[in-house]
C-alpha cells in the first residue's frame, strides 16, 4: 500500500511538473550573426551565381529570407548602434564612423581619428535580454566603443565578451591574424599569431569562441542570447587559402574575396549544425544579415571585386551611400520553433526594428526605447504594417537623408529630394518627384520632425 501511495504521489508530481513546464516554456533562445560589408548580391539565394554560400542558403531554404531588409546606416558604426539601441541614425548616438566635431581622439594607424561611442544612457539589446532573463555574450567586432575604455559589451548588457576593441589598438582587427584578443576585461595572447605568424584566422577564432560559448548554455536553466560579429568579408583581402576557387581562372583577389565569404558561409554551417546536434535548435531562432552594403573602401581594388561579383545585385551603390546598394541586405531567420515561418517575407524592415523584435521574443514588455516595431509577427507568417517610415542619415558626402514609405524611397542630398518606386525600380533609375508632388511633401513633412540634433553631427 506504502509503495501504491508513492507511486502515485511520484506520478502527479512529475504530471504536474510536465504541466507547469508547458505552460511555461523556456524563452526562445536568440544567435545573430553579423557579416561585415556583405553585399545583397554576395549570397547565392540573393542572387549570386559564382560564390558559393551553401549554407546560408540552406537557412534561407529552411527559414525565411527577409528580401527588402536594411542595415542601420551604410557605414559600420552607425549601423551597428542602430542594431544594439534600437534607434535610427536620426536619434542614435553614433551617426558616423569618425565625428565632424567632438568625440574622443585616437589613433588609427598613423592618423588622429575623432569618434563618438555609445554612452551610459544607452539601452542596448543586451540589456533588454539580460532583463528579461537571458544570459548573453557577444563575439567579435564590436566597433561602437570609439575611444572609451568604458564603452566595451561588458558595460553594455553582455555577461561575455570576446573579440576586439577600437580603444585596445593591440586587439584592433586589421589584419586577420590578431595576436591579441580581449575576453572579458582581459587582454590575451593567440599564441599561434605570435611574431608574424598565421596559425589562427579570426573567422575560425570567433567560431570556435561562438561554439565554446553554446557548449557552456546547454545545460543552462536560462535562455541566452548569442551575437556573433565577423570581420568577413571586410577589406584587407586575406584567408588561409583560397579553398575551392583557387583553381578558378580569376583573378587572385576575386578568388581571395570569394574564399572570406565562403570560410564566413562555412562557419555559419558549424554553428548550425551544433545547435541541431545538442538539441538547441529545438528552442533557438537563428538570424543572419550583414551591416550594410559592399565594398569595404572605395578603391580601384575592390570596385573591381565587388563589379566583379555583382555584390550589389540589381541595387544601385555600394557602402556610403543612401540607395539601396549601400544599406539593403541579405536577412535571413532560420529556426525550427518557427512552425508557421514563411519562405519569403517583403516587409520593409531594418536595424532599429531589432530591439523591438528580440523584445517580442523575450516577452518584454515596455522598459525600452525604440524607432523601429517588431518583426517577430512576420517571422512566424502573420503580417506586420508597412505604411510606417524607415529613416536615415549620414555625413560623410554631406548632410544625406533616407526614407522609406512604402514602396517609396527618398533620397535627400544638398536640399534636391529624390523620389523612387521601389516596386518598379529597384535600382533607383528614375527619380519620379515631379510626378508624385503629394508623396514628396509627405515625405518632406514627415522629415521636419525625424531627428534630433547631435553634438558630433552637424546637418548644416
Amino acid at each position: 500500500m506504502i509503495k501504491r501511495r508513492l507511486l502515485f504521489a511520484w506520478i502527479v508530481l512529475i504530471t504536474c511538473s510536465t504541466a507547469v513546464a508547458q505552460q511555461n516554456p523556456q524563452k526562445p533562445n536568440i544567435v545573430f550573426i553579423l557579416a561585415d560589408d556583405l553585399g545583397y548580391g554576395d549570397v547565392g539565394i540573393y542572387g549570386q551565381k559564382q560564390i558559393l554560400t551553401p549554407n546560408i542558403d540552406q537557412l534561407a531554404k529552411e527559414g525565411t529570407q527577409f528580401t527588402d531588409f536594411h542595415a542601420g546606416a551604410p557605414v559600420c558604426s552607425p549601423s551597428r548602434c542602430s542594431l544594439i539601441t534600437g534607434l535610427n541614425s536620426g536619434h542614435a548616438t553614433i551617426r558616423g564612423n569618425s565625428t565632424d566635431h567632438g568625440g574622443i581622439g585616437g589613433k588609427k594607424g598613423k592618423s588622429v581619428v575623432y569618434r563618438a561611442n555609445i554612452s551610459d544612457k544607452d539601452y542596448t539589446i543586451g540589456n533588454l535580454l539580460q532583463d528579461a532573463g537571458y544570459n548573453t555574450s557577444l563575439v567579435g567586432k564590436w566597433h561602437i566603443d570609439g575611444y572609451d575604455s568604458l564603452a566595451t559589451p561588458l558595460q553594455h548588457g553582455f555577461d561575455q565578451f570576446s573579440g576586439w576593441l577600437i580603444n585596445k589598438p593591440e586587439t584592433y582587427a586589421s589584419t586577420y591574424w590578431p595576436d591579441k584578443r580581449y575576453r572579458n576585461g582581459k587582454i590575451v595572447t593567440i599564441e599561434q599569431n605570435s611574431n608574424g605568424k598565421k596559425g589562427y584566422y579570426e573567422t575560425n577564432l570567433c567560431t570556435d569562441e561562438a561554439l565554446q560559448y553554446l557548449q557552456s548554455q546547454k545545460n543552462s536553466t536560462k535562455p541566452f542570447f548569442l551575437m556573433l560579429n565577423f570581420n568577413n568579408p571586410h577589406s584587407p583581402l586575406d584567408v588561409p587559402d583560397q579553398a575551392v576557387f583557387k583553381d578558378k581562372d580569376w583573378p587572385e583577389d576575386m578568388k581571395t574575396y570569394a574564399a572570406m565569404v565562403y570560410f564566413m558561409d562555412q562557419s555559419v554551417g558549424k554553428i548550425k549544425d551544433y545547435l541541431i546536434k545538442s538539441g538547441l535548435s529545438k528552442n533557438t531562432i537563428l538570424i543572419f544579415t550583414s551591416d550594410n552594403g559592399p565594398r569595404s573602401e572605395p578603391t580601384p581594388q575592390l570596385s573591381a571585386v565587388a563589379d566583379f561579383f555583382d555584390s550589389r545585385g540589381k541595387l544601385k551603390g555600394f557602402k556610403r551611400d543612401m540607395y539601396e546598394g549601400g544599406i539593403r541586405v541579405p536577412f535571413v531567420v532560420w529556426s525550427p520553433l518557427l512552425k508557421n515561418a514563411p519562405k519569403i517575407s517583403k516587409v520593409p524592415a531594418y536595424f532599429a526594428d531589432i530591439m523591438p523584435t528580440f523584445a517580442d521574443i523575450a516577452g518584454k514588455r515596455g522598459g525600452y526605447k525604440s524607432d523601429g516595431t517588431s518583426v517577430y509577427p512576420d517571422m512566424k507568417g502573420k503580417a506586420s504594417a508597412t505604411d510606417r517610415f524607415l529613416y536615415w542619415e549620414f555625413f560623410e558626402n554631406g548632410f544625406e537623408q533616407a526614407v522609406r514609405y512604402g514602396k517609396w524611397k527618398a533620397v535627400k542630398h544638398k536640399g534636391k529630394l529624390e523620389l523612387y518606386n521601389l516596386d518598379e525600380d529597384l535600382g533607383e533609375k528614375n527619380d519620379v518627384a515631379r510626378a508624385h508632388p503629394d508623396v514628396v511633401k509627405k515625405i518632406e513633412e514627415y522629415l521636419l520632425t525625424a531627428r534630433t540634433e547631435s553634438p558630433y553631427w552637424s546637418a548644416n
